[in-house]
C-alpha cells in the first residue's frame, strides 16, 4: 500500500545511522513482546503478510512516533481485536472473561518450539512455467495497491535485469488477502542511477519481485 512506512529512497529523513553493537532489544518488554507475537502467530489465525498489512495501515503519526516494537505491539493488538481472540474488555482488564476462539491451534509450551521451528515456508511446488529468464530485461508495473505489497514506491516502473529464478512463492499482495496463491519470484538487477538518478552513490540494487510485478520491455537506456 502507499503509506508512510514506504519511505525508501524519500528525501528528508536524513542518514540511516547503522550501529553494528545496537541490542536487539533494548528493553525488557520488547524482548517478550517479540516472543508473544511470534507465539501466537502459530494459532493460525493470519498469515506474515497480514500482520504486515496492518502495521502499514498504523495513522501515519503513529507509525513514525512509535519504536519498531512499538509498531508491532499495536499492530498485535488490531490483529487480536479483528480476530475476536479477545475483546476490548479483557485487552483493558488484561485477563480473559470468555472461552477461548474457536479453531485457533492451541498450543502447549512442550509443543511450541516444533511448530516455531517449522516456521511458515513460502516456498509451494512449480506448477506453471516462467514467464521471465535470466539476463532478460523487465519493466516493473506502476501500481498503488490499497493493501500490502513488497513491491516498494521506489522500484516501480523502473526497468532492471532477471539475476535470479526463484521458483514459485506465497504471493505477498494476495496472501495479506488471505489468499494463498503462488506466483514465480526472482530477483532484479536496477542500476542505483535508475531508481534515484545519477548523484546516487549506489551502484546496484537487487529486489525479489514476484511474476505479477513485471512487464516486458525492450528498454535498454537504464
Amino acid at each position: 500500500m502507499n503509506n508512510v512506512h514506504d519511505m525508501g529512497g524519500m528525501q528528508g529523513y536524513g542518514v540511516i545511522e547503522i550501529d553494528d553493537l545496537e541490542p536487539v532489544f533494548h528493553h525488557d518488554w520488547e524482548r517478550r513482546a517479540f516472543a508473544l507475537i511470534v507465539a501466537v502467530n502459530t494459532a493460525g489465525q493470519w498469515n506474515i503478510d497480514q500482520s504486515r498489512s496492518v502495521r502499514e495501515s498504523l495513522p501515519p503519526l503513529q507509525y513514525l512516533s512509535n519504536t519498531y516494537y512499538q509498531i508491532w505491539l499495536e499492530a498485535f493488538q488490531k490483529q487480536l481485536l479483528a480476530t475476536g481472540m479477545i475483546s476490548e474488555l479483557e485487552l483493558s482488564d488484561v485477563k480473559a472473561h470468555t472461552p477461548g476462539l474457536t479453531g485457533v491451534k492451541a498450543r502447549s509450551a512442550q509443543q511450541l518450539p516444533a511448530a516455531l521451528r517449522a516456521g511458515w515456508p513460502s516456498e509451494r511446488p512449480t506448477i506453471a512455467p516462467a514467464q521471465f529468464s535470466l539476463g532478460q530485461r523487465v519493466r516493473t508495473i506502476e501500481a498503488h495497491p490499497k493493501t500490502h505489497t513488497r513491491l516498494p514506491a521506489y522500484c516501480r516502473d523502473k526497468v532492471g535485469t532477471i539475476t535470479g529464478l526463484h521458483g514459485m512463492h506465497v504471493f505477498p499482495d494476495k496472501s495479506a488477502l488471505a489468499v494463498d496463491e503462488a506466483q514465480w519470484m526472482y530477483t532484479v538487477e536496477f542500476a542505483g542511477s535508475a531508481l534515484w538518478g545519477a548523484d546516487t552513490t549506489a551502484s546496484t540494487i537487487s529486489l525479489n519481485c514476484w511474476e505479477p510485478y513485471l512487464i516486458e520491455t525492450d528498454d535498454v537506456t537504464n
